[in-house]
């Protein structure tokens, strides 16, 4: 092996410092260190990496407090050997193995090692043979019909997704994997991570992708392998695969005779041997396998979402007729989802949860104005034509194929528990589960908003609501409704203050 080591440092401040020595390197939190390394998860004398007599390199932990690890592996009393690629891990502080090929700018070199022109018809051929036109082996066509049956058994197209990525990361023993998608059907499409999902011991990194490589394959309209294994500068390594101890990539093309759809990104650390031609070509399969699904999904998704746009402008409608309640539905769909969410139902019933409730009130469309924007009491005989616009609700969604699955929530969300509401009197669980939860959350708003029946005009305080809905327990509410929305009270709480209803989110870290 050789007799000159250099580390490069691979997270935070450290990146892309390089050390190295021909007799030892000593990492720690002590200023007099070859390595000093400012962290709180570093001991004062960490970990040393030294030549051995044998002319090799091993890393040696010090008693540490957090340990060091090699490629995932913990150091014992007697070391670790290093070979080229290996990546260290001080505690929380991670530095690579510089192999010898390194350019001495600090960019290792990859190379395209093969393309995959892929044609949709070409790459339905790779189902059945491999790139020698010989029949694949039983365990490769069971994966590529495994991943073929999601599409089937799921119309969710993130659980779709990450599905298919799962069984390509497991097929091909990839480290990890992801799905990016394009947003749009222009010339340059924008492309977006969409799924990501990790194999066996994953290293700590910073990027899961390189978007470079990505864009590089989608634009190209081809399947390509790439490698940081040799010193061909045709293409300099990203950073994303020297920080993520990427040594091998698998950019393969998703497409169907329509369009590009986006890429499969797969990639290899330095400890796994790399990807073949035949990795190629089997990963190209099991993409053109997968893509007629994923655009159906796409498709579907659009469709969902141009749906729900419709409902969310006839909700606005209903709002801008009735001044008093602004914001209701906003509020309400909101408070209904937490609850559901709370009893757990499967998600068809979230879906409808979603797009039924802002359309509760729906047919207060058809609600005189005069008793629709009254500012006082309203008479019996008013309140008898208010009561009528959960039947007026249901006529108008009854109407629509797409909305028939909501016409409970607008035609039964002011029916009690007791038998005694209307317009239909159903009592307990015959009221439909959709809209028992609706009526939870519907009056919840009406008791917290501004309202012109109530006393001084203003909403009550949340605390007396949350009292209010337990005392009607059995009564006007379904009780396991009531007892799953008190068990939300924080969340009902933040829901209360939030406008657009959504938690934050940390995306995952794109590459370069």
């Amino acid at each position: 092996m050789r007799q000159t080591i250099r580390l490069r440092g691979m997270t935070g401040d450290l990146l892309g410092q390089v050390w190295e020595s021909d007799t030892v390197l000593r990492a720690g939190r002590l200023g007099t260190l070859e390595i000093v390394l400012d962290d709180s998860s570093v001991s004062r004398r960490h970990a040393e990496v030294r030549l051995g007599p044998d002319g090799g390199w091993v890393v040696r932990d010090l008693d540490s407090t957090n340990g060091t690890f090699v490629n995932g592996v913990r150091v014992g009393p007697g070391g670790i050997p290093l070979r080229p690629r290996d990546v260290v891990q001080f505690g929380s502080v991670a530095v690579s193995v510089e192999p010898d090929d390194a350019s001495r700018d600090g960019s290792p070199s990859s190379q395209v090692v093969a393309t995959v022109p892929s044609g949709y018809e070409a790459g339905l051929r790779r189902l059945a043979f491999d790139r020698h036109e010989s029949p694949r082996p039983g365990a490769q066509l069971e994966a590529l019909v495994r991943a073929g049956q999601h599409f089937v058994r799921t119309q969710d197209e993130t659980e779709l997704l990450n599905n298919i990525l799962n069984d390509a990361v497991g097929v091909l023993a990839a480290q990890r994997g992801a799905v990016v998608l394009a947003d749009g059907d222009g010339p340059d499409p924008v492309l977006k991570l969409r799924a990501l999902a990790v194999g066996r011991g994953e290293p700590q990194g910073r990027f899961h992708y390189s978007k470079r490589l990505t864009r590089r394959a989608f634009a190209r309209g081809e399947s390509v392998l790439y490698s940081t294994l040799t010193g061909d500068d045709e293409l300099k390594v990203t950073q994303s695969m020297h920080d993520g101890a990427m040594a091998s990539v698998l950019c393969v093309l998703l497409r169907t005779p329509r369009r590009r759809l986006g890429v499969l990104h797969l990639d290899r650390g330095y400890w796994q041997n790399p990807f073949t031609e035949d990795d190629l070509v089997l990963a190209d399969a099991l993409a053109a396998h997968v893509s007629a699904g994923i655009e159906a999904a796409i498709s579907l998704r659009r469709e969902r979402d141009l749906f729900a746009r419709t409902v969310a402008t006839l909700a606005q409608a209903v709002e801008l007729r009735d001044f008093y309640t602004g914001g209701h539905t906003q509020r309400v769909t909101r408070f209904a989802g937490v609850l559901a969410g709370q009893l757990d139902l499967p998600a068809d019933q979230l879906e409808l949860i979603r797009l039924g409730t802002p359309l509760h009130d729906i047919g207060k469309i058809g609600i005189d104005d005069a008793i629709l924007r009254k500012p006082g009491r309203l008479t019996a005989d008013e309140f008898a034509v208010m009561q009528s616009h959960t039947v007026k609700g249901a006529e108008i969604l009854s109407g629509i194929p797409e909305m028939r699955g909501i016409v409970p929530i607008a035609r039964s969300h002011h029916e009690r528990w007791d038998g005694t509401g209307y317009p239909d009197r159903l009592a307990g669980e015959a009221i439909p589960l959709l809209a028992r939860i609706v009526a939870v959350a519907d009056a919840f708003d009406a008791m917290t908003s501004a309202r012109p029946y109530h006393p001084d005009g203003r909403g009550r305080p949340a605390a007396e609501a949350f009292a209010e809905l337990q005392r009607q327990a059995g009564r006007q509410f379904d009780p396991a409704c009531v007892a799953g929305f008190l068990a939300a009270r924080a969340e009902v709480e933040r829901a209360m203050g939030d406008p657009s209803g959504a938690a934050d989110e940390t995306p995952p870290v794109e590459g370069d």
